[in-house]
């Protein structure tokens, strides 16, 4: 049975990489029936998109967009660095699937402003950990990542994340993700939004954020590489799901199986080339 969702943001898949975990994402799009899908940025990896590599599961998590768009899914896909040559596509529409870099939603006579968050990224000099996530530096790290996990898993030990434990003793990188939360809010309030949605920090949050001028809701996705997160909005509540809380209980995909696919074919459709 399909959980009915009003909106659900989901970012940092990173389809076309080792660390990607399509079936994962394909297991968790396949439990709701959303009324409308955000793909905030960084869905498809251009940068680091090799012929070589984009295995069946990826190609069914995009045929499965596809199919919500087709149906009753309102589908925006906005745009982030990793996928920026989407960008020429703006205001694109395909039946429900919409092409943009960002959106503004009035959710329950609450203004939400949804955006990627690349764009506070000054330069790639100052922020180069996070310019490289999704890159070949951070692919191999989950790569290796996966080795160790399997070998703690048979031993009857935690998973462990080097990123994140980068991430959260890399003083560099700490400070980047508190100036990252406070810049979206700070923007949010002086534009009188309720609520600010980034992704792009594979670091999943709900906060409220205060200052002088007033307050908002700031929120991110976090990403499908480590975390396995998206956010979800119903009955008036914000909520983060885990993937991970939730896996006992997701099927595997027993739909039917997609036909195999040249790398010619799957850049017309994720492309709209002809």
């Amino acid at each position: 049975m399909k959980r009915n969702v009003e909106l659900v943001v989901i970012s940092d898949v990173h389809l076309g990489t080792y660390g990607c975990k399509a079936k994962e994402l394909l297991r968790y799009l396949n439990s709701i029936q959303p009324k409308t899908l955000v793909l905030n940025g960084d869905i498809i990896d251009i940068w680091q998109f090799k012929k070589s590599y984009f295995p069946k599961p990826h190609l069914k998590v995009i045929k499965k967009i596809l199919s919500l768009a087709t149906k009753n899914t309102e589908v925006y896909y906005i745009t982030g660095n990793h996928d920026e040559m989407f960008r020429k596509f703006t205001d694109f529409e395909l039946g429900k699937l919409k092409v943009c870099n960002k959106i503004c939603l009035n959710i329950d006579q609450k203004k939400t402003w949804i955006f990627h968050g690349d764009v506070f990224d000054a330069s790639v000099q100052h922020s180069k950990w996070i310019a490289k996530l999704g890159g070949k530096g951070y692919d191999l790290l989950i790569v290796i990542n996966n080795v160790v996990n399997w070998f703690l898993e048979k031993m009857g030990r935690e998973k462990y994340s080097f990123s994140k434990k980068i991430k959260n003793n890399v003083k560099k990188a700490v400070k980047y993700i508190g100036d990252f939360e406070l810049t979206a809010s700070e923007l949010a309030i002086d534009n009188h939004y309720d609520y600010v949605v980034c992704g792009h920090i594979h670091q999943p949050q709900i906060r409220e954020v205060i200052n002088k001028k007033g307050s908002c809701t700031y929120l991110n996705s976090g990403d499908w590489i480590e975390n396995l997160t998206a956010l979800e909005y119903h009955d008036k509540e914000w909520k983060i799901f885990y993937y991970d809380d939730h896996k006992d209980s997701l099927k595997d995909d027993e739909a039917e199986e997609i036909t195999d696919m040249d790398h010619s074919e799957l850049l017309k459709i994720v492309t709209n080339f002809s």
